[in-house]
């Protein structure tokens, strides 16, 4: 055999079961010898092989036609090449002609291998260009993107900062979060990113690769480890892969469109991996097999042990990631269970049997063991692959023990414990179930229930006279004449129809309403016409017998059966079946359908001892809590897609490296070899320059600004009196002169009552009476309790300084800068206290007043004001039912209200309320884009996915942010599922396939919000008409019915 052929087989040998598993996982067919077959006849490509097994018309292999699994045929070999469909000598496959097809497949398989050795690349290898071509288009379109779509990059420097110790993210550059989750998942095995950083390429290899794959795998390993060392160093919040994503496309030509799924990916990756640190083994071999690091990592092998027509066999297989089905089985150790046996087992311990079956049994376990649940399966109705949102319960610790060749024995004493434990578990509940419903009719009840209440029944007071009659005895007069016919009736009538007219009276008798009161002597329950002493003695000795048996019997059944499930929950629970643990490190979600969504990973911290959440350039702080509710299943359309777990036992794969000399711990850039040391401190540099740019630029604007204001400063004033500094604009408020009039006023009432208090004294004393006198009146106003329509703090700053708890020197030079106003100058009076106030301004000493303090809090109250402005005008919009302008009202006004209120309790609005406003504009305006989208109509669809993209999910990050707002991530949960629903229906391609590009961008899952439209101009209000505006709108708002908010 030559060295070509050899690497052809070995190939073939590694992607025949990849195949195998996703034409069970696609097709939903677990048949192998269909699933063989039609590999075969497809001449291992894919898509064809789906067409064989889904369309209508196709002929599926017969038993007798196809050939067992080939793994249980001893010197039979398994694999076929993989191969792609010959482009020149077109055969007619349309019709029945064996001859054609069989010559199709040779000419297919000769092509195929013709093809591997002149480029080095499968089939399967090309296929998954469709994805990676897609995900390079999705990048380059992403730089036309305007600022308010998801993946633009702040123009600010320092929101893309690293924090520091925190882990860098990885930017999504177009349907690329499959490759944010699997990157990330092996990032964070210290012993690969070690393999990684520290390759280096094959000398032989530097100039000219000898064939595709080298040209390929090589430029491919560079890139990545230019990315894995600046997930080590840089100092950026997150990084872009886009040149490794390059380079993948580069490898392949497609012109397909999707999204990559993670299996898949992960599995190429590898595969990648392997065959760059083959190349490299090769080199380094000296007359030994060379060790291939990523084999030894992530391969492991197990035995297929069974029986086919009665002839037993054994034989070994590798296997990388291994496939689990998820439907129908409650935890991954009823996965790992089912695909352990398959076929009838009890053929495999007996040595006569014609019967067919395989155990398979883990021979070596690699130090990564990953699990690839199925979560999708192919609905025949609807021709097309859905998901399966079943939840699946995994362990942060597994116990391999049972699954091992070495303890096949004991463990199958164990399954067949197991089997008669379930036996006899069937047997119990079936028996539990009579007990607790007991009955013949349709409606059942617990047996101890019945005796009660027969016991009840026969325990009550008895009563000499029909309920009829003792009613009619109490009955008025009037009523006599109506009972006595009707009782004349009832004598001369059968048992039954006199069964019906008693029936008939006592529903009358007992409606609600009928009569005023209850006679007194009436039983509150039925109870016994006719009863004796011993009677009732004897029947409820039984009865309470009876009951007492029952309740018994009731309990040792639960108790049996707790105890059967204790018994097989410990059954491996012993120290020899505990030998094997493997830790979970890593587990890759999806959110959304078979055709569209989202992925991130949750990665265990090992060092922190806690668990993280990548999610695209997002990582965050996470927990059990959170995994268990986003990874499970059956909660929302968010699952667990694969699982990386880790021998415990292999500290290395985990451990930080040590300074041989020092004994400390070797870190971030010290990890890293010279030239990628380099690489990380040359792009630092850029970033650093970046953000001495934006400096310089945030600088000269500051100077711009200040030359303004100082130009403003210097123009004569038109007053010959000096002026203090210059008050704040929502008090002097030129544009607005009902405002200034309405200070002026409140502030000349309180120079009146000041005068009149102190008649002989000087203008000082008159102006700090005044000043005391407007103080208390606005202590007053802001210690009122008043109703959500009265909110005093918009008439005056003070009263919002008071209940923010302000300083008191800001108070009191507030309230100068109020009385030193030149507007109070209309008589001499007045102007004398001016001038008192502004000579007190001026006698001030920087150091008595903090002016950037004082600046600050009246920028914070000019900022509520706003916050106030945004929220009227958005619910009044809201309430004419404008909800795109109302949301971006809200929008701001619910972001601006939270900032004051990080701040204090009382410096802003209710949030709830606002948070509540701004969800319904969300939920209203994506049932508007739903429909507009269902209409068909080409603009109408154009128009609201418009209105999605550009509005609602750049905003969604907005609510799901806050993950205590229940309600929010709710609302967003039903606008997701809402687009979901449509994967499931017929439309036209052009639609599926604007749908299938637009459900990515809403289910990402990110709550980093990267680039919004600015805030809408904000019309000029005086305080009179504010004040009014916002009681008007609060008061129409309580008079919303309750469902309303």
């Amino acid at each position: 055999m030559t060295v070509e052929q050899n690497v052809l087989q070995q190939n073939s040998q590694k992607h025949q079961q990849t195949f195998i598993n996703q034409l069970r996982e696609i097709t939903g067919i677990n048949d192998l010898q269909v699933l063989q077959q039609a590999l075969k006849d497809s001449n291992g490509n894919l898509e064809l092989a789906v067409a064989f097994l889904t369309a209508n018309n196709a002929k599926l292999p017969q038993p007798e036609e196809a050939s067992y699994y080939q793994t249980a045929i001893p010197n039979n070999d398994r694999y076929i090449s993989v191969g792609s469909q010959a482009d020149t000598n077109v055969i007619d496959l349309t019709g029945d002609d064996k001859d054609d097809l069989q010559r199709a497949i040779a000419l297919s398989l000769e092509e195929s291998s013709r093809t591997f050795r002149e480029t080095g690349i499968t089939d399967e290898e090309q296929a998954i260009s469709r994805v990676l071509e897609a995900s390079i288009a999705e990048n380059k379109a992403s730089l036309k993107r305007t600022h308010t779509e998801v993946w633009s990059d702040s123009p600010n420097p320092y929101d893309r900062k690293r924090q520091e110790n925190c882990p860098v993210g990885l930017k999504n550059v177009g349907n690329t979060c499959w490759f944010s989750a699997v990157i990330q998942s092996l990032f964070n095995l210290l012993e690969f990113r070690r393999l990684v950083l520290n390759y280096n390429p094959p000398a032989s290899a530097q100039d000219v690769p000898r064939n595709q794959k080298e040209h390929r795998n090589l430029p491919f390993m560079r890139e990545l480890r230019y990315l894995f060392s600046l997930l080590v160093s840089s100092k950026r919040k997150y990084v872009d892969p886009s040149r490794a994503v390059e380079i993948l496309k580069d490898a392949f030509k497609s012109n397909d469109s999707q999204q990559q799924d993670v299996s898949e990916f992960t599995h190429k990756l590898l595969d990648w991996l392997e065959d760059a640190f083959h190349i490299k083994a090769e080199e380094e071999r000296d007359g030994e097999k060379p060790k291939n690091p990523m084999v030894e990592l992530f391969y492991g092998r197990f035995l297929a042990v069974g029986v086919h027509e009665g002839k037993k066999f054994e034989n070994t297989e590798m296997f990388g990631q291994y496939p689990l089905q998820v439907n129908g089985f409650k935890d991954l150790h009823e996965c790992l269970e089912a695909a352990m046996i398959e076929g009838e087992i009890e053929s495999l311990h007996s040595e006569n049997s014609s019967k067919s079956g395989q155990e398979h049994w883990f021979a070596e376990l690699p130090p990564i063991l990953t699990f690839e649940l199925s979560r999708f399966e192919f609905n025949q109705a609807l021709g097309r692959p859905e998901k399966i949102h079943n939840k699946l319960e995994f362990p942060s610790c597994l116990y391999m023990d049972r699954y091992m060749h070495k303890n096949r024995e004991i463990t199958r004493i164990k399954r067949d414990e197991i089997k008669r434990f379930k036996e006899h578990l069937t047997v119990l509940q079936q028996r539990l179930e009579r007990y607790l419903s007991y009955g013949s009719g349709p409606k059942r009840f617990p047996l101890a229930d019945v005796l009660q209440y027969a016991l009840e029944f026969a325990s009550s007071k008895p009563v000499c006279t029909s309920p009829v009659e003792d009613i009619d005895a109490s009955a008025p007069p009037s009523g006599s004449a109506v009972t006595q016919p009707m009782q004349s009736t009832m004598e001369h009538q059968g048992s039954s129809s006199s069964s019906e007219a008693q029936a008939n009276q006592r529903s009358v008798i007992h409606k609600p309403f009928t009569q005023s009161r209850i006679p007194p002597d009436l039983p509150m329950h039925p109870a016994p016409r006719h009863i004796t002493d011993e009677e009732l003695t004897v029947l409820e000795g039984c009865l309470h017998r009876w009951r007492t048996e029952v309740e018994t019997d009731t309990r040792d059944l639960q108790d049996s059966i707790g105890r059967i499930h204790r018994t097989i929950e410990l059954m491996y629970s012993d120290k020899l079946m505990t030998q094997v643990p493997y830790r979970l490190h890593a587990v890759l979600v999806h959110e959304g359908q078979a055709n569209a969504g989202h992925y991130w990973a949750y990665i265990f911290d090992h060092n922190e001892k806690r668990w993280m959440k990548y999610n695209d350039i997002s990582v965050t702080k996470s927990s059990w809590e959170e995994l268990e509710r986003d990874s499970f299943g059956g909660y929302r359309n968010a699952s667990a897609y694969c699982l990386m777990y880790i021998n415990d036992g292999e500290q290395h794969l985990i451990q930080e490296e040590y300074d041989k000399e020092t004994g400390q711990v070797v870190a971030g850039m010290d990890t890293l070899p010279p030239d990628l040391k380099e690489f990380v401190k040359g792009d630092n540099r850029r970033f650093e320059k970046e953000l001495e740019e934006w400096d310089k630029e945030q600088l000269r604007k500051a100077e711009q600004e200040k030359m303004l204001i100082a130009q403003k400063t210097l123009k004569p004033t038109p007053s010959s009196v000096p002026v203090s500094l210059k008050d704040p604009e929502y008090m002097e408020q030129p544009m607005r002169p009902e405002l200034s009039t309405e200070i002026k006023e409140e502030t000349t009432s309180a120079i009146t009552q000041a005068v009149t208090e102190s008649e002989d004294k000087g203008p000082e004393a008159v102006l700090q009476t005044a000043i005391k006198t407007e103080y208390a009146r606005l202590l007053k106003l802001a210690q009122e309790d008043s109703p959500p329509e009265t909110d005093y703090r918009l008439q005056h700053a003070i009263v919002y300084f008071i209940q923010s708890q302000a300083p008191k020197k800001i108070i009191e030079r507030t309230l100068l800068e109020q009385f030193a106003d030149r507007n109070l100058s209309f008589d001499e009076r007045c102007r004398n206290i001016m001038k008192v106030a502004q000579a007190k301004l001026e006698m001030i000493k920087p150091d008595e007043v903090n002016m950037e303090e004082y600046k600050r809090w009246h920028k914070e109250y000019r900022t509520f004001r706003e916050t106030t402005m945004f929220i009227l005008i958005g619910l009044e919009l809201f309430q004419n039912k404008s909800y795109v302008e109302a949301l971006l009202y809200l929008i701001y006004g619910y972001q601006y209200n939270k900032e004051l209120l990080s701040r204090g309790l009382y410096r802003g609005h209710d949030e709830e309320l606002i948070s509540h406003y701004r969800r319904e504009c969300f939920l209203k305006l994506n049932e508007k884009a739903a429909i507009m989208f269902e209409s068909g109509d080409t603009e109408e669809v154009c128009n609201g996915l418009t209105l999605m993209n550009e509005l609602i999910v750049p905003c969604l990050p907005m609510l799901l942010a806050d993950e205590m707002e229940e309600k929010d991530i709710s609302a967003v949960e039903d606008m997701r599922n809402r687009w979901c629903s449509y994967l499931g229906q017929e439309m036209e391609p052009c639609l599926q396939e604007k749908l299938t590009d637009f459900l990515p961008k809403l289910l990402d899952c990110s709550t980093e919000i990267k680039g919004f439209n600015d805030p809408p101009n904000l019309p000029t209000f005086s305080t009179h008409e504010l004040c009014e505006r916002f009681a008007r709108i609060m008061l129409s708002l309580s008079r919303t019915p309750a469902d309303g908010r």
